[in-house]
């Protein structure tokens, strides 16, 4: 006891150091491992012996599927965001820009296909014609809102959609991630600490009684493995409150469940499934040719409707009639994007993604609820928990040296 004591005594700004050494190397570890998840975007070293790729962004084709699966089966109804669309309020947005692009439809389908009468026709005449389809306009926004509500799983494929968006997009998908559980990485370097510190004190005494060069590394070691696996777990359990005298347990990922909802619907309908993402899904996914079926559908419908009262009636045959249906049809669709952007501001807003999706998370389960973040850490957690051991190993290492030196 004497010779601890004096040993104490003589290296006493070294035995102070290590609970802080191993606090410093708790905190460190859990860094490490937390950048790891993320970065780099994509694979740093030699492949397939040497190096690195984020956890998320390695993995970001089955975490996308998985976020996916949760977002359309647990947390968007895609009919009910669509029947919040008023067809009213929507042609009265688009009334100006629908009647422009009409008219150029107009003019330019009849002199690309017809364009010795057109240029023939007095001007009165082509205004009234034109006129006459504008006036068609309004309802046709109407029919084609009703016809995209009644077929959307035939023209919509948003799952599809989601998963490119976030496979393509890696840094989109860390963001997502990483922006909903910033305060659990945070929470994890902060348990590093603690648990470091706490494991340190141990270590300090352990090494005062042995001295033995084994003991610094080892315990860094452990240090690093046991605050890496404990903190992890400490973000999702347990799922329900658990009352212990005063004080309630839960999981930190699951008491923010309001904050993380609010977040995460947020980034969704701004990032993921925003308006113009939508219409490109409609416009360009692999479901396209269907709303081209509609929308040719209605076109000829309209057609029809005023070639009857029209004098191209008795000059227009039936091959250059398809013709133009199906070239006015394939410029109405050109045009949409462009039209639809005027009404913007109304669809985000009578959507209301963000907070559909947030009511629909506070309604989950504990278990689906995890399901939201448990993914990023489940893929390859052995190798970040692994890393940690590694990293507290070589700096209980470096302790030796110094100690010894």
């Amino acid at each position: 006891m004497d010779a601890v004591l004096n040993d104490l005594a003589l290296h006493w700004p070294l035995y102070a150091a290590m609970p802080f050494i191993a606090a410093l190397i708790g905190y460190v570890t859990k860094r490490v491992a937390i950048e790891m998840m993320f970065r780099p975007l994509d694979f740093v070293g030699i492949k397939p012996v040497f190096g690195w790729q984020g956890v998320v962004p390695k993995h970001g084709g089955r975490m996308a599927a998985v976020a996916t699966e949760l977002l359309t089966a647990n947390l968007l109804d895609l009919k009910e965001v669509f029947g919040r669309i008023d067809p009213v309020i929507i042609t009265s947005e688009l009334e100006q820009p629908l009647l422009r692009a009409v008219d150029h439809i107009a003019r330019e389908v009849l002199a690309e296909h017809h364009p010795r009468l057109w240029e023939v026709m007095p001007t009165l005449a082509q205004e009234m014609l034109i006129k006459q389809v504008q006036a068609s306009a309004p309802r046709l926004v109407r029919e084609f809102l009703d016809d995209v509500r009644e077929n959307l799983d035939e023209v919509l494929d948003v799952q599809h959609m989601t998963v490119q968006r976030l496979t393509r997009d890696r840094a989109l998908l860390v963001r997502l991630i990483r922006e909903t559980s910033r305060p659990e990485m945070a929470f994890i370097a902060r348990m590093g600490i603690y648990f470091g510190f706490g494991l340190g004190l141990v270590q300090t005494i352990v090494w005062a009684f042995t001295r033995e060069p084994w003991v610094l590394p080892v315990f860094g070691g452990v240090i690093g493995l046991c605050t890496d696996w404990l903190a992890i777990k400490l973000i999702f359990v347990p799922r329900e409150p658990v009352r212990v005298g005063r004080v309630i347990f839960q999981g930190k990922f699951q008491r923010r469940r309001a904050e993380v909802a609010r977040q995460y619907g947020e980034l969704i309908a701004t990032e993921v499934l925003t308006v113009q993402n939508l219409l490109d899904a409609v416009l360009r996914g692999p479901r396209a040719d269907r709303l081209a079926a509609l929308v040719e559908q209605m076109v000829s419908s309209a057609v029809d409707t005023q070639m009857s009262a029209s004098v191209l009636t008795l000059t227009v045959g039936g091959p250059r009639l398809r013709e133009m249906k199906h070239a006015a049809a394939t410029k109405a669709l050109e045009q949409l994007p462009d039209t639809a952007r005027y009404a913007e501001g109304y669809l985000t807003e009578a959507m209301d993604v963000a907070k559909m999706i947030e009511q629909r998370m506070l309604a989950l389960t504990p278990l689906e609820f995890e399901g939201l973040l448990r993914p990023a850490f489940r893929q390859d957690e052995w190798k970040l928990i692994a890393v940690g051991g590694v990293i507290g190993f070589l700096v209980g290492e470096l302790q030796v040296l110094l100690m010894l030196g």
